[in-house]
């Protein structure tokens, strides 16, 4: 069992958040023996149904635990939102048990009574693995093919890992989509998964995706809000120091994993070839989730964009780190980067005073280039988010 690097504190009420098939109850699971834990799986139809007959039931149920449960744990909290309002309650009142909720979608939360847990339980988000977490096992060209979901990573079989991820992405739709009634018509959501997987790491373009998938504009922007809320991509925002100027530009979208992003573009089984765009891309989304997955583990309050000019230069990733110089990231899929290949980042990094310009790419060893500091991938991204 690969230990992971969210590391959780004992003794503490959590809200632990993370896409389905991340780990989170196996993480859990490794964490607490079973006679200190009352585990209620709401994905369990019969718990289910009774707490959302009567949510008040839970307050019965942590009444009867024993003296050495002291760990209440809540799979699935999204689908019983009510019960929040029971835990907030339970926390103030019964002393020497903690609660743990575990959630796959903040969407119906934000909609019910999460707040009341605010400042009661210390929130968490786990992710899939990291190649950290793999170490000298972790192969790069099984990442970018198939992904780091635990159990799409852990199988031997490519066939397996096809068969897994094309049924990881069936039971997004059938259990976060259609049974938590997040659309009123499933066809279009599922054409728009494919399209925004099509389109991953590029600028979203809203007016494009409405016509292929025959929707409104505003349906598409409440698609990604969708996405982002059941914890299956995030946007990645343009940079400027000038807040409307920032919210005039348009951001970018990733799926949290490149192996569902895979999945859901239909192209599992297409090889993935060094020196080709879609490799390029698979390794440039790769290790943009790497470094925001680390710095969320770590706590390290950095802030992601990216940035592009009208004379479409860009820079890949731009960190701003509290009391530290904003880093500039070109990211490079290649072997042996050379200064032809890093003339448009060095003439754009040079405009940002005091930054940290790095490139990080599949070389061996570590060189500078100009004033870009060359590394490593693994030894960049240990260098800057470990």
């Amino acid at each position: 069992m690969l230990s992971r690097l969210l590391k959780l504190p004992k003794k503490q009420h959590l809200l632990i958040f993370g896409a389905r098939g991340t780990g989170k109850s196996t993480l859990l699971k490794n964490m607490f023996q079973p006679k200190e834990v009352l585990w209620l799986n709401l994905l369990n139809l019969r718990i289910e149904a009774e707490l959302a007959r009567d949510p008040e039931m839970l307050a019965a149920m942590v009444e009867g635990t024993t003296a050495t449960q002291k760990y209440i744990i809540i799979d699935e909290i999204q689908k019983l939102p009510k019960l929040l309002d029971v835990v907030h309650r339970l926390i103030e009142e019964v002393p020497r048990k903690y609660f743990i909720l575990t959630g796959s979608s903040a969407r119906k939360l934000k909609q019910g009574s999460a707040n009341l847990l605010a400042g009661r339980a210390l929130m968490y988000e786990l992710f899939p693995f990291s190649f950290m977490e793999i170490g000298e096992k972790f192969d790069l060209d099984d990442a970018l093919a198939t992904g780091l979901l635990p159990k799409v990573y852990l199988q031997k079989s490519a066939t397996l890992r096809h068969k897994i991820l094309q049924t990881y992405t069936l039971t997004y739709l059938k259990e976060e989509i259609w049974a938590e009634q997040l659309v009123k018509n499933l066809d279009p959501f599922r054409k728009f998964l494919e399209v925004a997987a099509q389109m991953n790491g590029k600028i979203i373009n809203y007016a494009a995706i409405a016509k292929d998938v025959g929707v409104t504009e505003k349906t598409v922007a409440q698609y990604f809000s969708i996405l982002e809320d059941t914890l299956l991509g995030f946007l990645l925002e343009p940079y400027h120091t000038s807040l409307r100027k920032q919210l005039s530009q348009k951001p970018k979208f990733y799926y949290f994993d490149v192996g569902v992003t895979r999945a859901l573009a239909r192209v599992l089984r297409l090889p993935l070839q060094p020196s080709t765009s879609a490799y390029g891309e698979a390794f440039e989304h790769f290790i943009i989730v790497e470094c925001i997955k680390l710095a969320n583990y770590r706590q390290n309050e950095y802030k992601f964009s990216y940035l592009r000019t009208k004379d479409d230069i860009e820079i890949d990733l731009i960190v701003e780190r509290p009391g530290r110089p904003l880093l500039l990231i070109e990211i490079k899929s290649s072997f042996g980067v050379n200064a032809d290949q890093l003339t448009r980042f060095s003439k754009i990094s040079k405009e940002f005073k005091n930054a940290e310009v790095v490139c990080f790419s599949q070389d061996t060893l570590t060189k500078k280039i100009g004033h870009i500091k060359v590394y490593p991938w693994r030894e960049g991204i240990k260098k800057y988010f470990n």
